[in-house]
């Protein structure tokens, strides 16, 4: 005999009517135990339901520049955020800047001026939230002749970074304090942090102009070397418009922030207290760091106490951000991506 696979029944079958009676009493019982049925569909008090935690699609980059988010990201794994972040940890500043101009990531970790790039390049589809890192350069020396940026006359002084910001920032410094790169110090480039940081600790290079974690790795390797120069502390002993050496910075999607804001707002609290609790517990951060894939542990716990990890938003953040790129357009427009960034550049309403 056929049967209707939907119910179970034989086809053309006639059902037996129920009584009022029995139709009250089945649905009395319903009622009864409705409530549980959605009691048990709740959410567990104090952890956000899935509803409730929107998801943010978050760009990290290996070095100094995401080590502040180190605890947001253990948070994160454990499940304990206010948003559903998913993190993408890049090897490099163009990988990350090609995932927040494809729109593969919401909020972004990145060097400043690459926020200005991204900027330019998009039509304001991108925009700065926050600055977390300050300068990660420094002058190392192996020896103890350099005390101030004037001790540098005469020297060489080997450096990475040519045609990029580490040259522009110590060849501003260096004509503020009355020396001419080009004839008062003899400026020889290498390719590759890597190759410079083993001619410091072999010896070979005397001065050098390195950033963390490479100035920590070489510390480590040859006692010999110091920090002569923090060309962070050099640069606020030298300007006087108030800006500051800001290279590390956090960008979002200008689509994102406009759709989310309270998703944006709740990331950014939680940031905040991640970069504190960087500053706060050096070793829980140095163990993060090689957790996350983003400094080995042993070097994080040398190198945080000079990354100079701050968080600045607002106005704050946008004075101390306008300096630091009106110096690298004059050094090279394209560095910070042809112009200056206007004042919508800045998100200064949080």
């Amino acid at each position: 005999m056929r049967t209707d696979s939907g119910t179970g029944t034989r086809a053309g079958a006639v059902r037996p009517r129920r009584s009022p009676a029995a139709t009250r009493a089945l649905l009395g019982l319903v009622l009864l135990f409705l409530p549980a049925v959605l009691g048990g569909c709740a959410a567990t008090p104090g952890t956000p339901a899935a509803a409730q935690r929107p998801t943010v699609r978050v760009a990290a980059l290996k070095g100094p520049t995401a080590v502040g988010m180190v605890a947001l990201m253990a948070a994160q794994a454990a499940g304990t955020t206010a948003t559903d972040d998913v993190f993408t940890v890049s090897a490099s500043p163009e990988e990350v800047a090609a995932k927040v101009a494809s729109g593969d990531v919401d909020i972004a970790a990145l060097p400043t001026n690459v926020a200005a790039v991204l900027y330019a390049r998009t039509g304001g589809a991108v925009r700065l939230l926050a600055v977390t890192t300050l300068g990660v350069l420094s002058i190392v020396e192996d020896g103890d002749s350099v005390h101030a940026l004037s001790d540098l006359r005469g020297r060489t002084v080997y450096a990475t970074g040519q045609g990029a910001n580490p040259e522009y920032v110590l060849r501003f410094l260096l004509r503020s304090n009355g020396l001419d790169p080009d004839a008062d110090v003899h400026l020889v480039f290498k390719a590759q942090h890597e190759e410079l940081a083993t001619l410091v600790a072999n010896g070979t290079a005397g001065l050098a102009l390195l950033p963390e974690p490479f100035v920590t790795t070489v510390t480590m390797k040859n006692p010999r070397v110091r920090v002569a120069l923090d060309l962070t502390r050099e640069w606020s002993a030298t300007v006087t418009d108030g800006s500051r050496l800001m290279m590390g910075a956090v960008v979002v999607r200008s689509d994102f922030l406009e759709r989310h804001p309270e998703a944006v707002d709740a990331f950014l609290r939680e940031y905040r207290a991640s970069v504190a609790q960087a500053t706060a517990d050096v070793e829980a951060t140095a163990r993060e760091c090689e957790r996350f894939d983003i400094i080995p542990a042993a070097v994080a716990r040398a190198a945080i106490p000079r990354l100079n990890l701050t968080f600045l938003t607002g106005e704050e953040m946008a004075a101390g951000a306008r300096g630091y790129l009106r110096v690298l357009h004059d050094a090279d427009p394209a560095s910070v991506g042809g112009a200056i960034p206007d004042s919508r550049f800045y998100v200064t309403g949080r």
